[in-house]
């Protein structure tokens, strides 16, 4: 299995950036979608973006694109999540997933999830 452990939430201002980062155990992680998703308290969960194994291919949700970029170092088992332009609708639980031979936007298809780091932003 895949353990994944996120890091980097913390308090910003609107406008600013951020850069969350999600480390995963194992030499096996080049080969799993890694997913963001985030839940603000409230609020249905959503489905930030995802990249492929090999950082190919990356998606981001609409309300996103163009101020959030996914990128992964495999040779450090890590997916980062660059936020800038950030926004207070932003504030959230963002939680990186890992999914084998998947990609896509289907939740249930990634059974491995981290803990979750917390990001505010405040106007």
């Amino acid at each position: 299995q895949v353990q994944l452990v996120e890091s980097g939430g913390g308090w910003v201002q609107a406008g600013g950036s951020l850069r969350l980062s999600c480390v995963a155990s194992g030499r096996t992680f080049s080969r799993y979608t890694i997913a963001w998703i985030r839940q603000a308290p409230g609020k249905e969960r959503e489905f930030v973006g995802y990249i492929t194994s090999s950082g190919a291919t990356t998606y981001y949700a609409g309300s996103v694109k163009g101020r959030f970029t996914i990128s992964r170092d495999n040779a450090k088992n890590t997916v980062y999540l660059q936020m800038s332009g950030l926004k207070p609708e932003d504030t959230a639980a963002y939680y990186c997933a890992a999914a084998a031979n998947y990609e896509g936007t289907y939740g249930p298809r990634y059974p491995y999830w981290g803990r979750g780091t917390q990001v505010a932003v405040s106007s």
